[in-house]
């Protein structure tokens, strides 16, 4: 089993609450990683001008989706402007 990493100073860890969760922030410098549980890293792979790319490591079973990928929520939905009618059939 991993032990939790503390690699960070108290001024790193900030709780932000976004949609009723907790959200832990984190400082981390390029290679550096993240743990998630036992099975999923995430890797500072890259910083380019604002620009961080990661590395996920995890299990196949464990679904990992970018969020503009994911369904609308319920209230995205109700914006959304309503499907074109249909085409009439020829006849």
């Amino acid at each position: 089993m991993l032990s939790p990493i503390n690699t960070h100073s108290a001024d790193d860890n900030r709780i932000r609450s976004q949609e009723g969760r907790a959200m832990l922030v984190l400082s981390r410098k390029l290679g550096e990683k993240i743990y998630i549980g036992e099975s999923i890293c995430i890797t500072i792979v890259d910083i380019d001008r604002g620009k961080i790319r990661l590395g996920i490591e995890a299990p196949m079973y464990f679904p990992i989706f970018r969020q503009e990928l994911l369904p609308l929520n319920p209230h995205q939905q109700k914006k959304s402007p309503p499907p074109p009618p249909p085409l009439a059939a020829a006849s």
